[in-house]
C-alpha cells in the first residue's frame, strides 16, 4: 500500500509526524479524505475528528479545534488549533467544559454569547467522543 507523510502541528507542539496510508479530516465544507498522491489542496478545517491509518496498518483518531490542511506532492501537514488523541484527553474538565455550555445555552443572560457558547460544547462533545468517554 502507498504511504505518505503526515505531520500535525498545534501552536505549542508537533503532535503527529509519520507515515500513513490515508486520512479523513473534518473541512469546513464537509468531511474529507486524503490517499497518498492526492491533488494538492489547501482546506480550512473546523472542529471534529481526524482519522488515520498508519503505515502498519494502526487506525488513530484525535480530535481537532480546527485549524488548515495543506496537502502537497510532499505529504499533508495539519495545522491545527489544538488537537489531541483520546488517551490524552482530560475526560473530567471535557465533561465540566460541556456542562458549562450546556448551562449558559439552558439559562442564557442577555450577556451569554450563544455562538460562542455552541463553540464550546461542540468542542467539548468532540472530545468526549475522542477519548471514549461518550
Amino acid at each position: 500500500m502507498t504511504t505518505f507523510h503526515l505531520d500535525i502541528v498545534t501552536p505549542e507542539k508537533t503532535v503527529y509526524s509519520g507515515e500513513i496510508v490515508h486520512f479523513q479530516a473534518p473541512g469546513v465544507g464537509g468531511s474529507f479524505g486524503v490517499l497518498a498522491r492526492h491533488q494538492p489542496m489547501l482546506s480550512a478545517l473546523g472542529m471534529g475528528r481526524v482519522g488515520f491509518r498508519e503505515a502498519d496498518g494502526t487506525e488513530r483518531v484525535l480530535a481537532l479545534g480546527g485549524g488548515f490542511a495543506n496537502v502537497s506532492g510532499d505529504g499533508a501537514t495539519i495545522l491545527a488549533e489544538a488537537a489531541e488523541f483520546g488517551d490524552e484527553i482530560d475526560v473530567e474538565r471535557a465533561r465540566a467544559a460541556r456542562d458549562r455550555a450546556q448551562d449558559r445555552l439552558n439559562n442564557r443572560t442577555p450577556d451569554v454569547d450563544v455562538k460562542r457558547a455552541h463553540a464550546a460544547l461542540s468542542r467539548a462533545l468532540g472530545r468526549l467522543r475522542v477519548s471514549g468517554a461518550e
